[in-house]
């Protein structure tokens, strides 16, 4: 009985150790760009996005609030997130976020880099916290 214990042991240790890895991710710093440069300039409570859905991301509070059907993100749950769902495009494909355009130069309407869409999703399971 005693290897069980030590092998129930190490693999605590194990998950302590994977948990303290994960480096905090910052919404003002890290999510916060990567929301301004593709999705503000539908949701910035003029645009065509705000005014079909009542979905404005100038604010943390305005992301927490989410849409007029409800909140877009669970804190630390991201796999039930419409956030997190419709920006990874796990969602009906002609809900796409960003929608379905032509990018410009600045690169508005193009899909967010899979790197933004993780770091969101970490953000969402760290708690979605205002930091």
């Amino acid at each position: 009985m005693r290897p069980s214990i030590n092998k129930a042991i190490f693999t605590l240790a194990l998950a302590a150790v994977a948990a303290g890895c994960s480096q905090q991710v910052s919404y003002e710093k890290d999510v916060l760009p990567s929301l301004q440069n593709r999705c503000q300039t539908c949701h910035d409570g003029k645009g065509e996005g705000s005014q079909a859905s009542g979905f404005v991301l100038m604010t943390h509070d305005d992301l927490m609030k989410g849409t007029q059907y409800g909140p877009v993100v669970v804190p630390g749950e991201s796999l039930s997130s419409t956030l997190f769902l419709m920006i990874d495009h796990r969602v009906d494909p002609k809900i796409h976020m960003p929608p379905h355009q032509e990018s410009d130069a600045e690169g508005q309407f193009a899909s967010l880099s899979r790197d933004e869409i993780e770091t969101i999703k970490t953000w969402i399971d760290q708690g979605a916290k205002n930091n």
